[in-house]
Formats: structure tokens, C-alpha cells, sequence
């Protein structure tokens, strides 16, 4: 990809066709696998569900970033938006295909603003890594967020979501985002997570006014996980838990949160929107 001057559009021609490229940065654990599949199925799930009625159909195509595979960027133009999966993996960690991963971020959002990028737990970690240096991303004193949260929103959250409510989001992760990189604007928090996902404009616009309209977003991220259902972190948390990685305290408290409402589909829906956009 080549690095084109910030705020530059691509001119190739695109597509209609609903398409995203899914870079995926791990595989399920064995007993999600089993039951769910992977993470290629477990998101077609998620967009399916959320799907729009103007989009009759989408094709999602993964892959694998741990292998070094990329999107050709031949056909990168086609792509609505890249889709950035969680990873048991630290965004921090200096491996290379981690490496990698934060290289092509980068360029991509320098190289256009049509096509989005959608960053989910770890994807919203390696964004902020992009943007906000090798530092953006710190391990938060081994503080876990496990099964429902409810995040609170701020101003600029309740109008993208929707909803004067929390956003209730499965959760799975110790690593956080402390603050925001330069140009982004915060959607929501928690007591243990400050930045619970972000927003970047296109064009790096500033964000608005009450009254004034919300510019195209470019970049957006959630640090927790639409695409998991209650059956997913059951699973997850029995494994992480039986391994010690998971105290007992926390995850009784994951599972008590089990039947709590989960937004994840109307996140979907927001993604939706941003891809449409």
C-alpha cells in the first residue's frame, strides 16, 4: 500500500457490492470452536443478525493477520471496511505479525477515508496503538472485565448509538486504552476502563456541536465484544477459570451477569451504519 498524503481518497472505482474484509488475529478456544466456529463464523453471525433491509446480502472475507494474510490490494477499494478482531495476544507486545497489523492500520487511514475500519477489543487496542503510539496500550494492573458491562456513554456515544441508555457489551480482556490518541473522540466508559471505544471523523473533523450534523466516521472501535453471545463467554469463562487465568470472584461475577440484557446486535447495527456511510 502505498503512503499517500493524509486526507487523500483513493479514485479507484468501487464496488456496490456489501463486502468486508475481516482481519483475523486469533482462533476460538477449542470448546468455542466446537460449538460456535470461528471467528470468520461467529462475525457473519453477528453482521447477519444486524444486517439492514436496503443490504440483501454481504460477503466477509477473512484473513488471517497471524499467518501474514492482507487483503490484495488490488481489490482493497472493494471492501466497505476492515473489521479487526479480538486476540488473546497483548497489542503492546513488539512480535512482528502484531507489527505488521499496526503498519497496515496505519496506512490504510492514510491512504483513504472511504474504506472504514472497525476495531473490536483487540482491534480497538491495535488502533489505538496506530494513532497513539506503543504506549497507547497498557496491561491495567491485571483488572479484568469479564461477561456484561454496561457502558456509560458520553454525548458524542449517545448520538452514534442511539440511545440515552448504557450499551450493555460482552466483555473479555485485561489490556486497556488509559486515554485517547490525537483526532479520536471517546464514546463511553467504564469504572475500569475509561475508553470503552472511539471515534476518528474523516478528515480528522473535530466533533460536533449538539445541533450540528455528525461527520463520516472513518475509524471506530469498541473495546468490548458484539459478536460474543451469552454461550461464548460461558465457555470462556470456564476454561479461564479451570487454567487459574480467571480468579474466582471474577469469574462468579461473570456469570452472574450471564442473562443480562447484551447489545451486541444493535452494535451490529451501528456498524452497520458507519460501513454504510
Amino acid at each position: 500500500m502505498t503512503n499517500k498524503e493524509e486526507g487523500a481518497q483513493s479514485t479507484a472505482p468501487r464496488t456496490k457490492k456489501a463486502r468486508i474484509a475481516l482481519l483475523v488475529a486469533d482462533t476460538p478456544i477449542p470448546a468455542v470452536l466446537k460449538q460456535q466456529g470461528d471467528y470468520e463464523a461467529i462475525f457473519t453471525r453477528l453482521f447477519e443478525a444486524s444486517r439492514p433491509a436496503d443490504v440483501p446480502a454481504f460477503r466477509m472475507d477473512a484473513f488471517d493477520v497471524k499467518k501474514g494474510e492482507y487483503p490484495p490490494e488490488s481489490i482493497l477499494d472493494e471492501y466497505l471496511g476492515v473489521v479487526i478482531t479480538g486476540s488473546a495476544s497483548s497489542a503492546y507486545e513488539d512480535v512482528e505479525w502484531i507489527n505488521k497489523l499496526v503498519i497496515f492500520v496505519k496506512r490504510l487511514a492514510l491512504t483513504t477515508h472511504v474504506i472504514k475500519i472497525i476495531g473490536i477489543c483487540f482491534g480497538h487496542q491495535i488502533v489505538a496503538r496506530a494513532f497513539g503510539g506503543d504506549n497507547a496500550v497498557v496491561p491495567n494492573g491485571g483488572k479484568w472485565e469479564v461477561g456484561v458491562e454496561p457502558v456509560k456513554l458520553t454525548t458524542l456515544g449517545k448520538r452514534i448509538f442511539g440511545t440515552d441508555a448504557d450499551i450493555n457489551i460482552q466483555e473479555m480482556h485485561r489490556d486497556h486504552v488509559p486515554s485517547l490518541p490525537p483526532a479520536f473522540h471517546l464514546l463511553g466508559s467504564t469504572d475500569v476502563s475509561k475508553n470503552q471505544g472511539m471515534v476518528r471523523f474523516a478528515y480528522k473533523a473535530p466533533e460536533p456541536g449538539p445541533t450540528e450534523a455528525l461527520p463520516p466516521i472513518h475509524i471506530f472501535t469498541v473495546q468490548g465484544h458484539p459478536e460474543f453471545t451469552k454461550e461464548i463467554v460461558h465457555e470462556l469463562v470456564e476454561a479461564r477459570s479451570k487454567s487459574g487465568i480467571l480468579d474466582t470472584k471474577t469469574a462468579d461475577q461473570a456469570r452472574k451477569r450471564a442473562e443480562w440484557r447484551n447489545d451486541g446486535v444493535h452494535i451490529g447495527r451501528v456498524i452497520w451504519a458507519i460501513l454504510k456511510q
